[in-house]
């Protein structure tokens, strides 16, 4: 996986702090690892975004204005549920011998039968798993065949495993549903209205 460095400054923590700090293109954010204290910290937006809305997962070198380098990956985002601008984020360190837990995006790739030749639509149902490794086993995307896949066919968490990196575990519920083929919306609708009238 690779590694980008971001800036950041370290902030206090007080009344009104986060907003001024938005006001000024800053992103308030905290830093925590298990056992250590959480040390607050502010980013730049543009910077954060960069990461945040990239195709692919990182690891990131958190570099403080003294010198100090820390590695991290980001554990959680938070969004304004108006304006979808990221207003707090976290951080979590690791060391390389310790197993974590982060989201890592979808990449689909083959050329599915059910869409090709069966007319239908592949349907993504979640955009990121949730794996669990050492951080070198990470990968920066987890890619998923979809070469096989029939009209109505879907992938769950379960089918996914067996293709995991060595050493990755998928968390999550089994049943989850991935990625599906499914019928064009006319189509579904046709077959819908069929059966009701059948009924």
């Amino acid at each position: 996986m690779e590694t980008r460095a971001l800036s950041v400054n370290l902030r206090e923590v007080k009344k009104n702090g986060a907003a001024k700090l938005r006001r000024l293109g800053q992103v308030p954010a905290v830093v925590y690892h298990k056992g250590e204290a959480t040390v607050a910290i502010s980013v730049e937006e543009i910077s954060l975004n960069k990461l945040v809305h990239s195709s692919e997962s990182h690891m990131i070198d958190l570099q403080y204005p003294d010198g100090k380098s820390v590695r991290s990956f980001i554990k959680d985002v938070q969004f304004d549920p108006v304006t979808d601008r990221v207003i707090h984020a976290d951080f979590q360190l690791f060391s390389t011998d310790e197993v974590v837990e982060m989201e890592v995006p979808i990449h689909l790739e083959g050329e599915c039968p059910g869409v090709k030749i069966g007319g239908g639509k592949i349907q993504i149902n979640v955009h990121t798993l949730p794996l669990k490794g050492k951080p070198e086993a990470m990968p920066e995307h987890f890619t998923i065949d979809v070469s096989a896949l029939e009209l109505g066919q879907t992938l769950h968490i379960r089918d996914l495993q067996a293709i995991a990196p060595e050493g990755v575990q998928i968390l999550g519920d089994a049943d989850t549903s991935v990625v599906s083929v499914v019928a064009p919306r006319k189509e579904a609708e046709t077959a819908a209205e069929g059966a009701t009238a059948e009924a």
